[in-house]
């Protein structure tokens, strides 16, 4: 079976490289045109559950074999080796989750636990040591709840959450809900100090149309000392390569990882326990390895071909289409969105280059509404963790496509990194540092022009 799926990803290699080489370079423009978000050869007419898993449109029938391929290793669990089930063991002994989509379900958002509940909802505890960066010596870079073959489960997250009341100018009154996370029921000793970074999964739609944005495009509107003097001063996440030139991060909430691949291997080995190339060892800290054999399932568990198969999967996930977009409140919101200035971070409209994991994706128009760049969004979001360039306020914009769908997806309408906020309004009023004057005037508009910024963005 190897060799067919060897030929298939050769092929579409390919076709990657056949795109024409003498297009545009990536753009950014108004919101106030509508077209489809991601452009026609990912774009799909679905509003439903299952609307974030399914194949752009314009894959090819080889390509489709090999989305179908990465698509059963992103579902179906890995289990303890040693296994019978051949390609699939060598879960843990320490992991998050038994799949991919246990956190993303179907390829949707996770959320925050509700009280009490302790199964995976999609949301990992980053951890580092008292400097927010270098891992903990004993509970490493990821908080891991699981655990098999005599090893203990690392703990458990624990939210306390405090009500802050707030209101409109219009005398409307809100509240956010604020959370304080700790590490509970630790099963290694007392951790001392460490640094602790909520995340819920993200949704996987239309990633490689992301990678596929040029990066000098995105430099382009890196603004780091806030030259042209409109406070939003845009970070470009450089991230350095040993032995080679500086790259781009574009994916993770902190803008991380230069590739899908790259996000890819580090969710199975941090999530997963799997071990990979780029990750050979396995999670636990020699401080947990004391006295306990690990039992592994290959060197690596996740070889280079299931890697690249669950890459490319996530790489050319559909995006589904704005729903109502001549609605004139929509229309009227997206006026709106414009004005208050959501646009100078979530970028509307860019153009894609040639390098594209997939031939159809590249020199197209698409609408992500990000500029992938790392912003300051005040002490209000900050967490505890500086990862890669980004400091605990800094942020990389993530893209609003399929934002609107989040409920009909995964059954919740939970925003941000963590998913403190409860719907679309409270995400918006947690803005802070750069963002705060578009929240002030977001905050300062009546019920009805709210209502219809809100009716914008669930079209999406």
């Amino acid at each position: 079976m190897v060799e067919p799926l060897l030929l298939t990803l050769a092929l579409l290699s390919l076709a990657a490289q056949s795109a024409p080489s003498d297009g545009p370079s990536g753009t950014a423009e108004s919101s106030g045109a509508p077209g489809p978000l991601g452009g026609p050869a990912a774009t799909i007419d679905d509003a439903g559950p299952n609307a974030f898993g399914a194949p752009a449109p314009a894959l090819t029938a080889l390509e489709r074999r090999a989305f179908a391929v990465g698509n059963a290793f992103f579902r179906d669990n890995w289990v303890e080796a040693p296994a019978s089930t051949e390609g699939r063991d060598g879960l843990g002994p320490l992991f998050a989750a038994r799949s991919c989509s246990a956190c993303h379900l179907r390829d949707g958002r996770g959320r925050p636990p509700e009280d009490g509940e302790i199964a995976p909802t999609g949301l990992l505890l980053r951890l580092a040591g008292a400097d927010g960066r270098t891992p903990h010596a004993v509970y490493g870079e990821q908080l891991q709840p699981d655990a098999l073959g005599g090893f203990a489960p690392e703990g458990r997250i624990r939210i306390e959450r405090e009500v802050r009341a707030g209101s409109y100018a219009d005398g409307e009154p809100f509240e956010l809900v604020a959370p304080r996370y700790a590490l509970d029921e630790p099963g290694y000793g007392a951790p001392g100090e460490i640094a602790l970074g909520p995340r819920v999964a993200p949704q996987m739609i239309g990633l490689g149309l992301l990678a596929a944005i040029p990066a000098e495009a995105v430099l382009a509107r890196a603004d780091p000392d806030d030259a042209d003097g409109d406070g939003i001063s845009g970070r470009a996440p450089m991230l350095r390569v040993p032995g080679g030139a500086d790259v781009l991060g574009r994916f993770g909430w902190k803008a991380s990882q230069p590739s899908v691949r790259a996000q890819v291997e580090l969710a199975f080995s941090r999530d997963l326990g799997l071990t990979t190339e780029a990750f050979p060892d396995e999670t636990p800290t020699a401080a947990q390895r004391e006295g306990r054999d690990v039992v592994s399932g290959g060197a690596p568990e996740v070889d280079a071909h299931k890697l690249e198969r669950v890459a490319f999967y996530s790489s050319v996930l559909a995006v589904p289409a704005q729903r109502t977009p001549d609605d004139p409140r929509v229309r009227a919101g997206a006026t709106r969105f414009d004005a208050l200035g959501c646009a100078a971070c979530h970028v509307p409209e860019w153009t894609t280059g040639d390098d594209a994991v997939v031939g159809a994706f590249a020199r197209t128009t698409i609408r992500p509404y990000t500029d992938l760049l790392l912003h300051d969004l005040g002490p209000g979001l900050a967490d505890e963790l500086r990862v890669g360039v980004a400091e605990p306020a800094e942020w990389r914009t993530p893209p609003l496509w399929g934002i609107g769908l989040f409920e009909a997806v995964g059954g919740h309408t939970r925003y941000l990194h963590d998913g403190r906020a409860r719907d679309l309004a409270e995400a918006i009023l947690w803005h802070g540092g750069e963002a705060a004057a578009a929240r002030e005037r977001f905050r300062e508009l009546d019920r009805g022009a709210r209502d219809e910024l809100l009716a914008f963005l669930r079209s999406l």
